[in-house]
């Protein structure tokens, strides 16, 4: 059996490493922590934030709704209260379904 080299995952992200995977500014990172109760992020003894993966969904659902679909925050809050389950499903849906159009894509110039 050959050997399968894993690959290494971070268990905590940074502000600024979560901020850059959305292209948005720190500063908006740390507001929408202030508004939704969803991300709750660790704290180191310097006060640092640590993100973890289910934080950056979190981050990832808020994002989808306001900076995507043009929600207000207070719609967001009502959103993410009433259909938490049923948007997460949608969410992942959309991210495979993106992974596959990138695929066809990619396939589509290899073949041409």
């Amino acid at each position: 059996m050959p050997y399968k080299e894993k690959s290494i995952e971070k268990k905590y992200y940074s502000i600024g490493e979560v901020a850059a995977q959305f292209n948005v500014a720190t500063s908006l990172i740390r507001f929408w922590e202030s508004e939704f109760d969803l991300i709750k992020p660790k704290k180191n003894r310097k006060g640092n934030r640590q993100f973890t993966k289910e934080d950056i969904e979190n981050v990832k659902l808020i994002y989808h709704l306001v900076k995507e679909r043009g929600f207000t925050l207070q719609g967001a809050k009502d959103m993410l209260k009433s259909n938490s389950n049923d948007l997460k499903d949608k969410m992942d849906l959309i991210d495979s379904l993106t992974k596959v159009k990138e695929f066809l894509v990619d396939l589509r110039k290899n073949i041409s």
